[in-house]
């Protein structure tokens, strides 16, 4: 699967989805868009589902008509020791998500 870090995520993060293949956003070329943006370039780039911290986008975007999925990360900070606890929950999400969905990841 082909997973998108936001920008808000430490992109060192990607190192623990070794079993997808995982970009940060300014690795592929999609740094400094924002939120609809991101999300409008990630699809056609292939992106299955975009990581962030940011709990507010699903209020913000409609992604009911998207060929991507999004899961946040809610952790106490963006620091990587605090998301990288959420690891292992966000890989057995990824085995189920479906496109257009958002999980949220506490």
């Amino acid at each position: 699967m082909r997973l998108l870090l936001d920008e808000c995520v430490d992109e060192r993060l990607r190192c623990f989805f070794s079993t997808h293949e995982c970009h940060s956003a300014r690795y592929a070329g999609l740094a400094g868009l924002r939120n609809g943006e991101l999300l409008l370039a990630a699809e056609p780039a292939g992106f299955e589902v975009v990581i962030t911290v940011d709990q507010n986008l699903p209020d913000q975007q409609n992604l009911s008509s998207r060929r991507i999925s999004l899961l946040i990360l809610c952790a106490p900070t963006n620091r990587l020791n605090d998301l990288k606890r959420l690891v292992p929950i966000a890989l057995g999400a990824l085995d189920s998500i479906k496109l257009g969905q958002v999980a949220k990841i506490r």
